[in-house]
This record gives structure tokens, C-alpha cells and sequence, in this order.
């Protein structure tokens, strides 16, 4: 029997990212507050890559496991979009 879905890299590792992406943006938030900045910094950048970055592999998830098992597939998939809005939701707020 194959082991569950959110026991695989391609499962957890969008999550993850999009938590380090949230813990990244609200301690901006807290050591340097919510102004505007004239340029983005080295955390706009790494934030934009960890987003950008997990893209692929949710893709490489989905075509491994949608077709096999949908049932357990779907829970990840919408777990891994709930962590990339959660992860985006403080951008939109605080208007960055």
C-alpha cells in the first residue's frame, strides 16, 4: 500500500513554503511596520520566490496522485491553497 499523500516532499513542501512566506512577511511586519517601501527588499524577493517556487510543485503533486487517488489527493491540494492564501492574505492587507 502506498504510503498517505501528506507524507510525501511534493504534499508538505508547498505548506511549508508558504508558511516560511507568512512568517516572513509578518516579522517584516513587526521589526520594519507596514509602510510603503520605495523598493522592494531582500524580503519581497525571497517572499516572491518561495510563492513562485512551490508552483511546480503542487503541479508534479497533482499529476501524481489526482489520477490515482482523487479522494486523497483533493485534501492536500486544498490544503496546500489555503497555506498559499493565508500566505498572501497580509500582502493584499497591508496593500503592498
Amino acid at each position: 500500500m502506498e504510503p498517505l499523500p501528506f507524507t510525501r516532499p511534493s504534499a508538505y513542501l508547498p505548506i511549508a513554503m508558504s508558511l516560511a512566506a507568512l512568517s516572513l512577511v509578518l516579522g517584516y511586519a513587526a521589526l520594519y511596520g507596514t509602510a510603503r517601501q520605495a523598493d522592494e527588499g531582500t524580503a519581497a524577493h525571497l517572499f516572491q520566490l518561495l510563492l513562485v517556487g512551490q508552483v511546480p510543485i503542487i503541479g508534479l503533486f497533482a499529476l501524481r496522485w489526482l489520477p490515482a487517488e482523487p479522494r486523497r489527493a483533493l485534501p492536500v491540494l486544498a490544503v496546500q491553497f489555503a497555506a498559499g492564501v493565508a500566505a498572501l492574505f497580509p500582502v493584499w492587507w497591508f496593500q503592498w
